[in-house]
């Protein structure tokens, strides 16, 4: 019992990137209500503001504090948080506008092979053969279940070049804002909860500028007063979304592998399928075969390991 358990340690960083998928999953499933309320940029302001809010209080109260860290390690994360939170959250938003949901999403599946691609060449990061087939087949997996289209779907955004090319961007700044982390987290001191409060602030402030830039209004979704049961979802996913989902997300880059880091935290769209069933959706013979495949994958993975 004892070597099992030692063994599922050195799985923690894989676990804590599931862990953050899952809770991204539930999430995505609370902003469908929120989404009707609150426009996607004011509102990942509100979730990247509060979450900043939260972890430097969290730093207070346990004794964590910045004096000792590298400032390279900060610029790194800075830079992080900007380019994959605050510039790749736009850069998805503009995808999803242009594409759809559906569409974005197989795009921004790009962004675990690329960030293994750039953790090869930057971190010098190798994987074993039977881990980058484990990928493979977890990325497949995830994109045979998000290029479903569902009956009651009605895609009305046309395919558009441009749209490719925001969600390449969103792609490619996820990629390279999680091999910053990766290079942060294990050429210095900084601690998950450090990196992560750097990011958020780097990120929120990225997204106030370009709210600034298209002069958007915000705040016109508190009038009139939003019931009781729309602030009690808002905290729910900005507690579970934000705080805890981007900590496990700092978590599981530390402690692993950041191409494998990314993969699984790419699988969050699986997890949306189970808790569907849950609200008694109807699930398709592919979308179940799709989730099949990708936890072959991720099996496949953690034996690599």
């Amino acid at each position: 019992m004892t070597d099992f358990l030692m063994s599922m340690g050195n799985f923690q960083g894989e676990f804590y990137a599931l862990g953050a998928a899952l809770l991204w999953a539930l999430s995505s499933i609370l902003f469908k209500t929120l989404g009707k309320t609150i426009r996607p940029l004011e509102l990942n302001l509100i979730k990247g503001i509060s979450g900043f809010v939260l972890f430097a209080i969290t730093s207070l109260v346990i004794g964590e504090i910045f004096t000792s860290i590298r400032p390279a390690a900060v610029f790194a994360l800075a830079i992080s948080g900007a380019v994959g939170i605050g510039f790749g959250d736009t850069m998805f938003f503009e995808a999803i506008n242009r594409l759809g949901a559906r569409r974005s999403l197989l795009i921004t599946i790009l962004a675990p092979p690329m960030t293994v691609i750039f953790a090869w060449i930057f971190l010098r990061e190798s994987l074993s053969m039977a881990a980058w087939i484990g990928i493979l087949i977890t990325i497949l997996g995830v994109a045979w279940v998000i290029t479903e289209k569902n009956k009651n779907e009605q895609e009305e955004n046309k395919f558009t070049w441009l749209g490719v090319f925001f969600g390449f961007l969103a792609a490619l700044t996820q990629a390279g804002g999680a091999v910053l982390s990766r290079w942060a987290l294990t050429e210095s001191s900084v601690s998950a909860l450090q990196s992560a409060l750097i990011r958020l602030l780097a990120g929120t402030v990225v997204l106030l500028l370009w709210i600034l830039i298209r002069r958007e209004k915000i705040g016109g979704w508190l009038k009139p007063a939003p019931k009781k049961q729309l602030w009690g979802i808002l905290t729910a996913v900005i507690l579970f979304g934000t705080y805890i989902a981007i900590w496990m997300q700092q978590l599981a880059f530390k402690f692993t592998n950041v191409g494998i880091a990314q993969t699984l935290l790419a699988t969050s769209p699986l997890f949306i399928l189970p808790l569907s069933a849950l609200q008694k959706e109807r699930l398709s013979l592919r979308s179940v075969l799709g989730v099949l495949v990708s936890i072959a994958g991720v099996a496949l993975i953690f034996l690599a390991g």
